[in-house]
């Protein structure tokens, strides 16, 4: 098995795939040093398609999982399936659903599918004046990848300003944020619900709530994922029922008949306002840190649910779950999400070996 990927979502996918008894050799590329204590680390870059494809050929690997966003927009799984390569993960036309917000926006408004109100610009002349008419707060997004950091929530009008002109003038997001979609404040509680899917069966996740802000008292700018718990309190069965009835099924029959069918996780990343759902984004890949709280709640063997997936035979499978609760806190380092100071020496992993309750996984960290 390839994982590719180097983060704390793919430390947690190796982690998770490294306990099926029917893995015999595990690959990371380019992974990390938390990583190469479970599997074989491959000097390539996530990004790196062709390198990626010659590597599972030459070394005949019977499934990659793919875990950042970055590859599958760039059509990593196209690439791996022309050659007949087996994969996780979307094709690039299916995984538009998250690296163009412009793209998902009209698509959840066609389905009819409960969203923010929004209009999207490539001008600043425009943008600016949409704005202007706007109550705030409001929210300003890159239309494509961002790492997560390419939403900004203005409390002014002046603040709106700001970052539209930051995206559309000042290239903050470089090609990501050559358009922005500006959208309507929701003011309620988060959710996170992610769902595995062939395409055709929807298999949702324990929901999880992530925590975006830098500071406490969710104060300061938006990161990546300060932190996240599963399963989500708010997140009941019933609820969980509906949103897989209601949002996620709708969003992969409609991928399928745009016919660019959707096998993957699906993240619905959701505000309930006064009891209503409303989406606020789609991703095309396991959450991080989502991914660090919900795959410790499987049960099943991983490596059986992603290669049912992969195989289109989801239908056929029985997924449990540990009736438990997991809560993770990302330790970042001064000046994240900017521009973060390294090198800091990181001490005391050692004595937190042997604790079953307690996982550690890394993510831009270095080994000395």
């Amino acid at each position: 098995v390839l994982v590719v990927g180097g983060g704390g979502r793919e430390h947690a996918l190796a982690w998770k795939v490294a306990q099926s008894p029917r893995v015999t050799k595990l690959y990371c590329a380019p992974g990390n040093p938390g990583i190469a204590r479970l599997a074989e680390c491959v000097p390539l870059a996530a990004d790196d398609l062709a390198g990626l494809r010659d590597f599972a050929r030459r070394q005949r690997i019977d499934l990659t999982v793919i875990g950042p966003e970055a590859p599958l927009a760039a059509g990593i799984v196209d690439e791996f399936r022309k050659d007949k390569l087996p994969i996780f993960g979307p094709h690039k036309a299916a995984a538009r659903i998250e690296a163009s917000k412009a793209f998902s926006k009209d698509l959840m408004v066609r389905l009819g599918i409960p969203t923010a109100d929004a209009q999207t610009f490539t001008a600043v002349g425009p943008a600016l004046a949409y704005v202007d008419q706007r109550d705030m707060p409001i929210v300003v997004k890159a239309d494509g990848l961002a790492q997560g950091k390419g939403v900004v929530v203005a409390a002014t009008h002046a603040e709106a300003r700001d970052a539209v002109r930051a995206m559309l003038e000042r290239n903050a997001f470089g090609e990501a944020g050559s358009r922005v979609v500006i959208e309507e404040f929701l003011d309620g509680e988060e959710l996170t619900v992610m769902a595995f899917t062939d395409g055709q069966t929807v298999m949702p996740l324990p929901p999880a709530q992530d925590h975006k802000r830098a500071r406490d008292g969710d104060t300061g700018p938006n990161t990546g994922g300060m932190g996240a718990y599963a399963a989500a309190p708010i997140g009941t069965r019933d609820l969980v029922d509906r949103v897989r009835r209601t949002i996620l099924e709708p969003i992969v029959e409609g991928l399928s008949r745009l016919g660019n069918p959707f096998h993957g996780v699906l993240y619905a990343g959701l505000m309930i306002v006064r009891g209503e759902l409303k989406v606020l984004e789609f991703n095309a890949r396991l959450g991080d840190p989502e991914a660090q709280v919900v795959l410790p709640l499987v049960k099943t063997d991983l490596l059986e649910i992603l290669t049912a997936v992969a195989e289109h035979r989801l239908d056929r499978l029985t997924v449990d779950w540990h009736e438990r609760a997991a809560v993770c806190v990302v330790l970042a380092a001064p000046g994240y999400p900017g521009l973060p100071t390294k090198g800091i020496p990181i001490h005391g992993l050692a004595e937190t070996e042997g604790q079953d309750d307690l996982l550690i996984f890394h993510a831009g960290t270095a080994g000395t």
